[in-house]
């Protein structure tokens, strides 16, 4: 028997699950929280995120012993922000506006146990080429947009519309490893020691 904590992601996204692989962690559970995903008016792109992420981790049933992990990625053109499209011709818009531009993309990850939160959010500046009409076809056509914020991953085919990101490659894709590392510690997850 082992005093380790049970940790349960907040996520159903297959990436930071892959993520949390990275770091030797396999969820104890996985529990997406079903909350309204809507930004508020007037909410900017940074706060927005954030507030999600805590929003996720308190929706998610756990007892007060179980550590929850819940994330949000929100990409940011200027004021606007670019959720999940609903579909290939919102998936078309947002990667039009995103060509040959500069953008930014947040993730904020939230950390609860019982009554406390542990938060953290981290702002990537990505810049995409300019993308040809052969290359967003193809795209879209690949489906890969789907269910991804801005509409796209840097993971998947997409990554060869990226030239240059400054900041966390790992917060792009879903999940900053070394701030839900630092996370993970602070609410007592035994990250680095050898499993008994």
């Amino acid at each position: 028997m082992t005093d380790k904590p049970r940790l349960i992601l907040g996520s159903g996204s297959p990436r930071r699950r892959e993520l949390l692989a990275q770091l030797g962690i396999v969820a104890d559970d996985i529990r997406p929280p079903d909350i309204n995903e809507d930004p508020q008016k007037g909410e900017a792109a940074r706060p927005y995120c954030v507030r999600l992420a805590r929003e996720k981790a308190l929706a998610i049933p756990a007892d007060p012993s179980e550590i929850v992990l819940s994330a949000d990625t929100t990409v940011a053109l200027g004021r606007r922000i670019l959720g999940k499209p609903a579909d290939a011709s919102e998936a078309a818009e947002f990667l039009t506006m995103l060509s040959g531009r500069r953008h930014r993309v947040i993730t904020a990850v939230a950390v609860r146990k019982g009554d406390q939160v542990w938060e953290r959010d981290v702002v990537t500046q990505v810049k995409m080429k300019n993308l040809s009409n052969e290359e967003l076809n193809a795209y879209l056509a690949s489906n890969d947009w789907q269910g991804k914020a801005g509409g796209y991953a840097i993971q998947g085919p997409a990554g060869a519309f990226i030239p240059w990101i400054n900041g966390s490659f790992t917060a792009v894709v879903g999940l900053p490893l070394a701030e839900t590392a630092n996370l993970l510690l602070s609410a007592g997850y035994p990250l680095y020691k050898p499993a008994s």
